[in-house]
């Protein structure tokens, strides 16, 4: 009787033991599978973050890329185009440093939004300079033919100009000049011989022109002896940088009529030889002639 009571508790703990080492079995086998698992969704997400990391690059690559696209286009939105290639470039350097996906989504989706909206405005620029370079192409043809035209309007009206400025020029016609030898009564003497004239007469004629303006006339009369003294009052002007030394003014009414001037010119000592005379309008030489005295 005691010995069937203790067969019975053995096989009982044997029971109870053996369901022990099943439970222990599947229990391990179960941590087994979910570690497996768990390994299995690591380098699944592993995987998936690498692949999302890579994509973000590219299309940071890719953005990148189209900025320096749009820079080299000479835009005027340069500046905030390389503004805005900075903050990829900055984005693309923490990306690589390995931050989290929750961390620069974000930034990526507001770097795409601001490079397209860029891109948009870039090109519509550049359209509307293409229309205006179009405009300015067919306005400069327009200005260059009016231009053209203007060069030879100018250019007949320079002629027409030059033509009647030469037409409205004082001619001096006849200037001669004798010496005298001047008595006390006043009566005038004609002589060559250098040692008897006291002065000298000259006269000339301007002729008539009915172009000229009407008005006074000053002529610079330049008296040159043989020895190249210049008589009279030896005084000088400039005219374009040139000095001009004179014997006398001579001022003539010019009514557009033809008027014949008369002057005269006293010394003494006169020299032998040939004498020069030159008039002068301002700085321009109008006349010239010479004679001999004995």
């Amino acid at each position: 009787m005691e010995s069937n009571q203790n067969n019975s508790k053995l096989k009982a703990i044997i029971l109870i033991l053996s369901l022990l080492l099943l439970g222990s079995m599947a229990y391990m086998f179960k941590m087994s599978a979910d570690s497996k698992k768990e390994i299995e969704v690591s380098e699944g997400k592993y995987d998936k973050i690498l692949s999302e990391k890579e994509l973000v690059l590219n299309d940071l690559e890719e953005m990148k890329a189209m900025y320096d696209k749009e820079i080299a286009s000479n835009t005027s939105l340069k500046e905030e185009l390389e503004a805005e290639r900075s903050k990829v470039e900055a984005l693309m350097v923490r990306v690589k440093n390995g931050e989290s996906a929750a961390h620069y989504k974000n930034d990526y989706i507001r770097l795409k939004r601001e490079m397209d909206s860029l891109v948009a405005e870039n090109t519509k620029l550049k359209e509307e300079n293409l229309l205006l370079s179009k405009n300015l192409d067919s306005t400069n043809v327009v200005l260059e033919e009016s231009r053209t035209y203007n060069d030879t309007l100018l250019s007949q009206n320079d002629k027409l100009y030059k033509t009647v400025e030469k037409g409205q020029k004082l001619v001096i016609v006849n200037l001669k000049t004798i010496a005298v030898k001047e008595r006390s009564s006043g009566k005038q003497i004609e002589t060559e011989k250098a040692s008897r004239a006291d002065k000298l007469k000259i006269s000339f004629t301007i002729a008539e022109n009915s172009l000229a303006k009407s008005g006074e006339r000053e002529y610079y009369v330049q008296v040159i002896d043989a020895a190249n003294n210049v008589l009279g009052d030896k005084k000088s002007v400039m005219f374009n940088e040139k000095l001009l030394t004179y014997s006398f003014i001579s001022k003539v009414k010019y009514d557009n009529n033809t008027v014949d001037v008369y002057e005269e010119l006293s010394g003494k000592d006169f020299e032998k030889g040939t004498y020069y005379i030159n008039i002068f309008n301002k700085g321009d030489l109008v006349a010239n002639s010479t004679f001999e005295l004995r």
